[in-house]
C-alpha cells in the first residue's frame, strides 16, 4: 500500500510539473519596453520654378525621435512617434519713409526709423505610425523671402524691398522610404510656381 502511495505521488508531481512547462510555454512573448524609439528622417524640399525651368532648390531634414512613453504620447495615443520643429531666417531692416512736408514750396526729405522684417522658414513636423506600415505626417510650413531687386519684377518698386510669403499647412501618408508631393502653389506677382516635395525614411 505504501508503495502503490509513492507511485500515486510521483504520478501526480510529474503531472504538476508538466502543466507548468505547458503554461510557461504558452505564455505571451514580453511586449517591447516603454522607452523604444523609432527613429524618423523627414526630409523637406521647397522648389521654385519659372515656367519649366527650376531656378531654385532648398532642402530642410527633420529628425523625428519621440519614442515611447512620455507626456506626449499618453495625450495623442499610442501610435505617436514624434514631433520636430525647425527655425531659420534672418532679420531684413527695412527704413520707413514718412510724408515729406513742404517748405517754401519744396517737399524735403524725411526718412523715419528702421524696422526689422523677420525672413526664413519655419516648419512644424509630426508623425504617427500607422497600423498598415505607413506613416502619417503633419506638416505646417511657414517661408518668407525678399523678391530680389534686379527683376523688373510688376507691382514691386524697385530700391524698396518687397517681401512675399507661403503658408501651408496638411497631413499625407507615405510608406518607409516614399516622396510625396506636399503643395503647389503659384505667385501672383512673379508667376513663379512653389512646390513642396516630403520624403520620409525610417533610420535603420
Amino acid at each position: 500500500m505504501t508503495k502503490h502511495r509513492q507511485t500515486l505521488a510521483i504520478v501526480f508531481a510529474f503531472a504538476l510539473a508538466s502543466t507548468a512547462v505547458v503554461r510557461a510555454q504558452e505564455k505571451p512573448a514580453a511586449s517591447p519596453p516603454a522607452g523604444a524609439v523609432t527613429p524618423i528622417k523627414v526630409q523637406v524640399v521647397i522648389s521654385r520654378y519659372q515656367g519649366e525651368k527650376k531656378i531654385s532648390s532648398l532642402p530642410y531634414a527633420l529628425s523625428v525621435t519621440g519614442g515611447g512613453g512620455g507626456v506626449d504620447r499618453a495625450i495623442t495615443g499610442p501610435e505617436f512617434v514624434g514631433r520636430a520643429n525647425l527655425r531659420m531666417g534672418t532679420k531684413i531692416p527695412v527704413m520707413m519713409v514718412t510724408p515729406a512736408p513742404v517748405v517754401d514750396g519744396q517737399k524735403l526729405p524725411q526718412i523715419g526709423p528702421i524696422q526689422y522684417q523677420d525672413v526664413g522658414t519655419n516648419i512644424d513636423c509630426a508623425v504617427w505610425s500607422m497600423a498598415d506600415g505607413r506613416f502619417r505626417v503633419e506638416i505646417a510650413i511657414d517661408d518668407s523671402s525678399v523678391y530680389p531687386d534686379e527683376k523688373d519684377t510688376p507691382g514691386v518698386v524697385r530700391g524698396s524691398p518687397s517681401f512675399r510669403s507661403f503658408r501651408a499647412s496638411d497631413a499625407m501618408l507615405l510608406k518607409d522610404g516614399a516622396t510625396g508631393q506636399f503643395t503647389t502653389a503659384t505667385d501672383k506677382v512673379s508667376g513663379e510656381v512653389v512646390k513642396v516635395d516630403v520624403t520620409l525614411s525610417v533610420v535603420k
